[in-house]
């Protein structure tokens, strides 16, 4: 997979997941639709996928920056 996709994968990831860890977005849509019994689990789903979102940014940063200096 190119680095450049890995990059955006691992951006739109962890903005996507740091929105609902630390924003109420996830509590008051699962409270509209009715399952706010899950509200409570949320944290073992979205925090592990931040820090796997983080990791693969990293990654891909860190892949990326090879293939420049390899590159020249």
């Amino acid at each position: 997979m190119k680095s450049s996709t890995l990059l955006k994968a691992g951006i739109a990831g962890s903005v996507i997941s740091a929105l609902c860890c630390f924003t109420p977005v996830l509590v008051i849509l699962f409270g509209a639709v009715g399952l706010a019994a899950w509200v409570g689990y949320l944290d073992y789903v979205l925090m592990p996928s931040l820090l796997f979102f983080l990791a693969l940014t990293v990654f891909a940063l860190s892949r990326k920056a090879k293939e420049g200096k390899t590159g020249d």
